[in-house]
């Protein structure tokens, strides 16, 4: 291998270790000579996928796949070495990862304009300048949530604000609607997310107007923490008119982006933008949206990656309500009027204490309630034999751990079979 990325990498190592500041591998303490001596291997990958970062657009699933393939270090260094699509092919057939040469030569001509040394040093200038950091998936703040994407997930997210506010320990709702927010959608997000910030839930939105930014404003008016995603650069906030409101989120919670800084925002980057949304969260609720409001497109993202997802129904004559009232009727949304049926849907309040406790509270050291808990689903009910085959469990096994779990309020007997809720 070449070694650019290595000899870039010391080349802005004083710059770069500004906007690692604090990020740290899951289990890892912090040095203090952080930034002295050779980079290390883990900085090294970070450095990588920030100039990965300002070469591939968000979501690109050729990109992912090398990366997944040779490591993001070698990527790099393939593609600012100007690898022809054969030698794509050929790094990442040797790592088992098949790209035909179709994808392969796409993708070069999509990366090649994109190799641009003054524009990475931009970005990372404009970085420093509003203290951000970046975040990478070997970091302990990183939010696991945004993995289940597989090769769409993001290289990097770049983090305004506590990147430890990603990944809290907290139950994370994303509250979600339309720009053109109606009295009663703007009262009812106000409602929904001022309850589940006194739950204890962190309240994670798009920063745009209408819904998502009073979704944000509750949970800062109720000393709670509020992550936005954006689908620019976070050294410009967007849209301009919700400047103070995204910074007064960096200061208590975080604004966060996969795109350098120095990226404008665009439709397609929206869209992407919204699969994080959905992807780092526990639930997703559409609270109002017309027929063709954008937050249908992250309801559509929370249910491709089987989120649990929800929707606050309006009046039947309100075109601002139309979106998702056909997300209840075609898409199997649950209706929630609540912060508590919000909360149900996400999976209930998170065990406190010093107990063993699992998911929605579950004995931890119990393998059959485990089990059976995987088996059952939050949208589709399940009959006791289709329990059994999918645990690996007897049917008697398992009709012993479901009138536990009903009185627990885990789990509930649907005319049509078993289905799983969140812990009262």
């Amino acid at each position: 291998m070449s070694g650019l990325i290595r000899r870039a990498a010391e080349q802005w190592r004083r710059e770069f270790a500004l906007i690692r500041k604090g990020s740290r591998p899951a289990g890892e303490a912090a040095s203090s000579d952080a930034g002295e001596g050779d980079l290390l291997e883990h900085e090294m990958q970070a450095f990588a996928r920030a100039v990965l970062g300002t070469i591939g657009e968000p979501g690109d699933g050729v990109l992912g796949r090398l990366i997944a393939a040779v490591g993001a270090i070698a990527a790099a260094d393939l593609i600012i070495d100007g690898a022809d699509a054969a030698r794509l092919v050929s790094a990442a057939a040797e790592a088992g990862e098949p790209i035909s040469i179709r994808e392969a030569r796409s993708a070069v001509a999509r990366w090649a304009p994109r190799v641009d040394q003054a524009a990475f040093a931009r970005g990372l200038a404009q970085a420093q300048r509003v203290g951000a950091t970046l975040l990478v998936p070997t970091d302990r703040d990183w939010p696991r949530g945004v993995d289940d994407l597989g090769v769409h997930a993001p290289i990097g997210l770049w983090v305004r604000g506590r990147p430890n506010a990603l990944a809290n320990g907290a139950r994370a709702v994303a509250l979600v609607g339309a720009r053109a927010a109606t009295g009663y959608g703007e009262h009812m997000t106000m409602e929904i997310s001022a309850g589940l910030v006194d739950r204890g839930c962190t309240i994670v939105s798009g920063g745009a107007y209408g819904i998502d930014g009073m979704a944000h404003r509750a949970a800062l008016a109720g000393n709670g923490t509020t992550v936005a995603y954006l689908a620019g650069g976070i050294d410009r906030f967007y849209p301009m008119g919700h400047d103070s409101l995204l910074q007064r989120i960096s200061e208590t919670g975080a604004v966060v982006s996969e795109l350098p800084c120095g990226a404008s925002p665009t439709k397609w980057r929206f869209l992407q933008r919204n699969r994080l949304i959905a992807a780092a969260s526990d639930a997703t609720v559409v609270l109002e949206a017309g027929t063709r409001s954008g937050s249908l497109n992250t309801a559509g993202h929370a249910a491709a990656l089987g989120r649990p997802l929800g929707a606050l129904p309006g009046a039947v004559t309100s075109p601002a309500s139309a979106g998702c009232h056909r997300l209840l009727r075609e898409y199997g949304a649950l209706c929630v009027v609540d912060a508590d049926q919000v909360l149900e849907l996400a999976g209930g309040p998170l065990s406190g204490g010093g107990g063993a406790q699992g998911v929605d509270g579950a004995d931890a050291e119990d393998p059959e309630t485990i089990r059976v808990l995987d088996a059952l689903s939050r949208r589709s009910p399940r009959q006791v034999a289709d329990l059994a085959q999918r645990s690996g469990l007897p049917v008697t096994d398992v009709m012993a751990v479901l009138g536990p779990l009903e009185l627990d309020g885990v789990a509930a007997w649907r005319a049509d079979g078993w289905i799983r809720r969140g812990r009262p």
